[in-house]
């Protein structure tokens, strides 16, 4: 599913309209397959539970073919040499109409399906009792299952030019479907073309390029469009108009090929066709529509203006960034909640939902580059907003001196702090994330281009908006921009000339990936294969509250423990039957290897070097302290790995073993 269409899956009314050109052939005769593969579509996704209203145009080019039949067959030969005269429109409206619902009506009888006729006209929505019944009557028939199908009734209508007043807009049969769209509380509304959606150019040309997304700041007055349509009245221009008006009104909006036997089940699929109106779309920052290089060169010359701040204005930045959090607190909650919602319908892993919650009682650690910034998050708004302040009250991390050394007499080798430029980072599900490695972004003068997990999209999305509503315009909203799918990334990583670092937070084949399609310097960690390991001279109080501590606090963390070693000599004594009775009283499912499966009676664990992320760890028993540091060689990914000793001796060996293997993370 494409980011950008996510919200079809709380989709549960939709209004589809078919225009002219649809329901009628080139020859103004009906298409009868592209409307029987709409009645199609439309049973399918009746039975699916969707509520439909159907909004047809068609009724006035079906009337004039039969009546200009019925002319030819009725004229003498005399009567053909003269003049002709075009046919009344309204006459035409009037035959038509029941033709038009007499073959609706056939082909969803064909499908087991009812529908009903709904003829309305521009002055009916003057009146606010009619439209109450209007909505009332409509409930009852979705309740029944039925498809009303609505028309507008050229046949009587008095509207003589567009117009729009308090009654809302109705010039066509599109601002017909979005004005119902609104009356009937719509989460979908579907124009249904003859095109394959908005261009850029006439779609004829071949420089016209489809319009995905279409944003109202960037593309109004910037479109060039085609003739309006060769039946209807309106033609792209009055689509454009009523989906603006709908999407900016609440409704989402998606004008696709009607042509097409299944557009609608793809459109509700979360498939990236058509072109989408949004009133949130000028806060997406897709790859696709605004183009890979032109996202990144904007983060850069953004960070350029960052830099150029005095610290106390970079620190103001950050400090509004807090109080935009906690003004936010209920949308970003409710924002996150429908994340850990959906993750569950979803039926993901209890340790990926655990890390999208925004909640209490939830901790970790980033350790950011070499700018010394750890931020310990506890993970509520408040929480997050207070570490945000934190840091604004740090040090300045941009101009400091590092080092000097004095190469010649009068001649001074100074290394200085500095940003490191347009920083893309690819992170995982836990949407605190971004908040940090934004504020820390902000206070290091960096750009920004970050990639959440898709299981934290709405999260992410809320968050970005806040923070980047407290970014000052001198700055620019575009110092931070969201990566709307990870199709993106390819586009980002062969931008080596302005992007300088890439971090990558996921799995081992992610990062893999990652360093395998790009020059740009990426610094990946991909596994966290965390060890613990109790030494002999260990107390039993001791080694049971960091070993509780550093698997149960926070399963999914990181840096949680995987695997926990145990001296020989600990076997012989009740403090290895402490810990693994305390795990398993916790709820932890302990896993061996060779020698602990065999002594403890526990299944064995099919590989050392596994990342549960859960409430599971693996135990195993080894000789020394000598032998722990050789396991961690061997199975550990250099992430975190701990020491629980009272012989500062063994410490040492401990610590100075392990750190060879060590790196930045």
């Amino acid at each position: 599913m494409d980011p950008s269409r996510c919200f079809v899956t709380n989709v549960k009314r939709l209004i589809v309209k078919v225009g002219t050109a649809v329901v009628t052939r080139a020859d103004g005769r009906l298409a009868v397959g592209r409307l029987g593969a709409l009645c199609e579509q439309l049973k399918e996704l009746n039975s699916q539970g969707y509520e439909i209203v159907l909004v047809t145009s068609g009724a006035v080019g079906l009337g004039r073919q039969r009546l200009r039949y019925r002319k030819l067959v009725n004229s003498s030969l005399a009567d053909l040499q003269n003049p002709q005269y075009e046919l009344d429109g309204k006459a035409c409206a009037a035959v038509g109409q029941s033709s038009l619902m007499a073959l609706y009506d056939t082909l969803f009888s064909q499908l087991d399906v009812s529908s009903s006729q709904h003829l309305v006209t521009d002055t009916d929505f003057r009146n606010g009792s009619f439209r109450k019944q209007l909505s009332e009557t409509v409930k009852s028939l979705l309740a029944l299952k039925v498809i009303p199908i609505f028309n507008e009734n050229d046949a009587v209508s008095t509207r003589r030019a567009p117009y729009e007043d308090s009654s809302g807009i109705f010039w066509d049969n599109d601002s017909l479907a979005g004005l119902l769209a609104l009356e009937l509380q719509a989460d979908l509304l579907v124009l249904l073309s003859d095109v394959e959606g908005l261009y850029s150019g006439p779609p004829s040309d071949p420089d016209s390029k489809l319009i995905h997304t279409y944003i109202k700041e960037k593309h109004q007055g910037e479109i060039t469009f085609g003739d309006k349509s060769r039946l209807g009245r309106g033609g792209m221009t009055a689509k454009v108009n009523a989906a603006v008006c709908a999407a900016y009104a609440g409704i989402p909006v998606v004008i696709t090929s009607g042509y097409a036997t299944d557009s609608i089940i793809k459109v509700l699929q979360g498939k990236r066709i058509g072109t989408l109106f949004h009133q949130d779309a000028h806060l997406w920052t897709s790859v696709k529509e605004v183009g890979a290089r032109e996202m990144a060169v904007a983060a850069r010359e953004c960070s350029r203006r960052l830099q150029a701040m005095h610290s106390d204005d970079r620190r103001k930045i950050l400090l509004d960034i807090a109080d935009a959090l906690e003004a936010n607190e209920s949308l970003i909650k409710v924002e996150n909640e429908a994340d850990v919602a959906d993750a569950q319908d979803a039926g993901y892993d209890k340790s990926l939902v655990a890390r999208l919650a925004l909640k209490p009682g939830k901790a970790s650690i980033y350790l950011f580059l070499d700018l010394c910034f750890t931020l310990i998050i506890i993970l509520q708004i408040a929480s997050l907003a207070k570490a945000v302040r934190v840091l604004a009250e740090m040090e300045e991390p941009i101009g400091q001196v590092l080092k000097r050394t004095e190469l010649a007499d009068g001649l001074i080798l100074e290394k200085t702090s500095c940003p490191l430029g347009v920083l893309l980072i690819v992170f995982e599900s836990r949407p605190d994330a971004l908040v940090q490695i934004a504020s820390l972004a902000i206070r290091s003068g960096n750009g920004l281009l970050l990639k959440g997990g898709k299981e934290a999209k709405r999260s992410n999305a809320i968050l970005h908006k806040v923070i980047t509503s407290a970014i000052p315009k001198s700055i620019g909203n575009k110092l931070i921009g969201l990566v709307a799918s990870r199709e993106d990334i390819p586009d980002l990583l062969k931008l080596d000339d302005v992007i300088d670092l890439v971090i990558p937070r996921g799995s081992n084949k992610l990062v893999s990936q990652i360093k395998e399609l790009t020059k740009i310097p990426v610094l990946g960690h991909s596994d966290g294969i965390c060890h613990v390991y109790v030494d002999k001279s260990a107390k039993v109080d001791t080694a049971k509250r960091i070993v509780l501590d550093a698997k149960i606090d926070y399963p999914a963390a990181c840096n949680a423990m995987e695997t926990l070693l145990v001296h020989k000599d600990l076997s012989s004594n009740a403090l290895l039957n402490t810990l693994t009775k305390e795990l398993q009283h916790e709820g932890v499912t302990l896993y061996g290897g060779p020698r602990a499966s065999s002594l403890l009676n526990i299944p064995e664990a099919h590989s050392f070097h596994h990342e549960y992320s859960s409430m599971a760890c693996t135990i195993e028993i080894v000789d020394d302290v000598q032998a722990a540091i050789d396991h961690i060689h061997q199975h550990g990914s250099s992430h975190t790995d701990c020491i629980v000793t009272e012989n500062h001796e063994v410490a040492e060996i401990f610590l100075h073993g392990v750190l060879q293997c060590c790196s930045i993370s």
